[in-house]
């Protein structure tokens, strides 16, 4: 487990090595309850959503296949693979982009 750990730094920017140091307590605390919805789903169903507002929170491996539901008022995703080393904050936009129209062929700026 060490050794994967070491390969996951590596990957990591030096920004996110600080996960090297340590976890915060609210980080241990959303691990933990991950872990316990992992635990308590039935064989071959979805765990439950955990919700957490920690949006600056990095992605792990044992995060794979959890429902985390990062707050911005409406949407629940599930973590798959191809997110670790990423913020949870980036899979769940907090603004509704916008779309200009094009405008007229005529007007000049």
């Amino acid at each position: 487990l060490s050794f994967l750990f070491e390969q996951l730094m590596q990957l990591y920017s030096s920004c996110q090595q600080r996960l090297n140091r340590s976890l915060r307590r609210k980080q241990h605390s959303v691990l933990k309850r991950l872990r316990k919805a992992k635990k308590e789903a039935p064989p071959m169903e979805k765990p439950e959503v955990v919700k957490a507002h920690l949006r600056d929170m990095i992605i792990l491996p044992e995060m794979v296949g959890s429902m985390v539901g990062v707050y911005n008022s409406k949407t629940f995703n599930q973590v798959e693979p191809e997110m670790i080393g990423h913020y949870l904050g980036e899979f769940s936009i907090t603004y509704k982009p916008v779309k200009h129209s094009l405008g007229n062929k005529n007007t000049h700026y």
